[in-house]
Formats: structure tokens, sequence, C-alpha cells
């Protein structure tokens, strides 16, 4: 037998990464539906920084060579973002179901096209503006507004999203200056101290059951990072970000099999179209590198 290309290798990663992610989501809305968010998060951020402490001290020059930025600030509030953006998306899973929130969240890639410009001083062109609107008209097909269906919760996932575009341009920006495991290590140290800060005082007592069900979501939140980080050692993030959209899937069938959500078919057809717009976004931008 021929051996796997390490593309392939890269894609088969991404995906079981993105089955990882939906079953930490699901978990995530477990918990979050006992306890407050952000004590569900903060416990989460409390095992990721372990495992980042673990990671950055196995590595050439250990800790030192990992705390050295040569933008700090941005770094520390790139992590602080990552956690409050957790905190949104986790209360939209709440809110509105896995098959909603994920559907409404899709539209990440096309408000990172759109931010490109101001923030990062890339140049988009009409295609890409053209998928743009496109995808935002899915999101549109979605919300269905004016037709007395849409949720003010619908918001939620979309804020959610726009938070965790800024926290990917903020990604892209910062490794001009420093190494990706520099800013590993600020996105699970600095997500931990403010998470910690802010819901400590939010502590409720768990029962033995549901530190199963927590252990379980550290455990997946530690996994998903590990395929992740082997995912791009293995194939250029440009070759396997489409097969990201895995995550829509797979987050949905949790939904639906383990909470009843519903699938609507014009919720189909709006994801379809995000999903859509949003691959002819990264196959532009391939083209463009």
């Amino acid at each position: 037998m021929k051996p796997r290309s390490a593309q392939t290798n890269g894609i088969l990663l991404m995906v079981v990464t993105t089955f990882i992610f939906a079953v930490q989501d699901g978990l995530s809305r477990h918990l979050a539906e006992e306890y407050p968010v952000m004590m569900v998060v903060m416990i989460r951020y409390w095992f990721f920084a372990a495992f980042v402490l673990t990671i950055a001290a196995r590595a050439p020059g250990g800790l030192r060579a990992a705390t050295r930025s040569n933008v700090p600030w941005l770094q520390i509030f790139r992590g602080v973002l990552l956690a409050a953006e957790i905190c949104v998306a986790v209360q939209g899973f709440v809110l509105l179901g896995l098959v909603e929130a994920h559907a409404i969240f899709a539209c990440y890639p096309l408000l990172i096209a759109a931010l490109s410009g101001p923030v990062l001083g890339e140049k988009v062109g009409w295609r890409r503006w053209a998928a743009i609107g496109v995808g935002f008209c899915g999101i549109l097909v979605i919300l269905r507004p004016g037709f007395g269906v849409f949720a003010p919760a619908a918001i939620v996932p979309l804020v959610a999203a726009g938070m965790f575009a800024l926290y990917g341009l903020l990604t892209r920006a910062v490794s001009r200056h420093d190494s990706s495991a520099t800013s590993f290590f600020y996105t699970g140290t600095s997500g931990a101290v403010v998470m910690t800060v802010v819901a400590v005082w939010q502590w409720v007592p768990m029962t033995g059951a549901d530190w199963l069900w927590m252990g379980s979501l550290c455990m997946t939140g530690a996994l998903g990072h590990w395929t992740l980080i082997k995912c791009y050692e293995f194939a250029e993030a440009s070759a396997v970000q489409p097969f990201a959209y895995f995550q829509l899937v797979f987050a949905s069938a949790v939904g639906v099999i383990f909470w009843g959500d519903v699938l609507p078919p014009i919720t189909i057809l709006g994801a379809a179209i995000v999903v859509g717009a949003g691959l002819f976004t990264l196959w532009r931008e391939r083209r463009r590198s």
C-alpha cells in the first residue's frame, strides 16, 4: 500500500479535530445548563493552561523562550478575547442549541475576510466582497428577520463569531512578531488568569457525576488542541481550513441526537450558503497566496 501524503494526514487530523471540538461544545452546553457559564469556562481554562505550560516547558528554550514576546500586550489581549468569546459562544449553545448557534457561527471566516482590510491592511477584492455579501445573505436566511420567528438570542453566536474573527486576525498580526509557541502560551495562560479573576466568585459546588463531565470537557479541550497542532505540522492552514466546516456537521449531529434540536430545512439552506461563500473565500485566499 502507498503511504498517505502529509497533506492527507493533515486533512484527516482536521476532521478528527472538528469532531473533538463538536463533542466539547456538547459537553460545554450540558454543564452550562447546570452551572454558571464563566465557572465552566474557568475550570476548562485551568486545565488548558496546565497543558500549555507542559508543552512550553518541554519545548526548546523552555518557559523562558515561550514567554519572550515582542508584542506582549497584544498577546495578552488575544488570550483574554478568546476566553470572552468562549463564554459568549457557550451561552449561545444554551440559548439556541448547537444547530442554530453553529449555523450562525459558521460565518466567522467571512468576517475575517471582511475585517482583514481595516485591521491588517490586506487588499480585499470585489470577488471576496461578493462572497462576503452572499454569506451574509445566508445568515439572513437562518435568522429570518421580519417573519415573526427571529429570536434576539440569535445575536449571541453572531457576536461570538465577530469576536473569534477578530481573534483570528490578531493571531495573524502577532505571527509577524512572535513564534506560534509564544502565541499558544499566551492564549492559555492569559485566558486562565482573567477567567479566574472574573469567575472564581461564581463558584458553585459540583456533584461527583458532573466532575466526570467536566473532566471529559477538559480532556477534549487538550486533545483537540493537540490534534490541531499535529494537523498544522502535516499540512498548511490553507489546505485544511475548508475541512473545519465539518464542525458544523458534527455539532449539529450532537445537538439532534442528544438534545433533540430541530434541523429546519431553512437553516440547512442558510448554512449551505454561508459555508459555500466561506469556501469560496478560502479558495480565493489560497490562489492569491
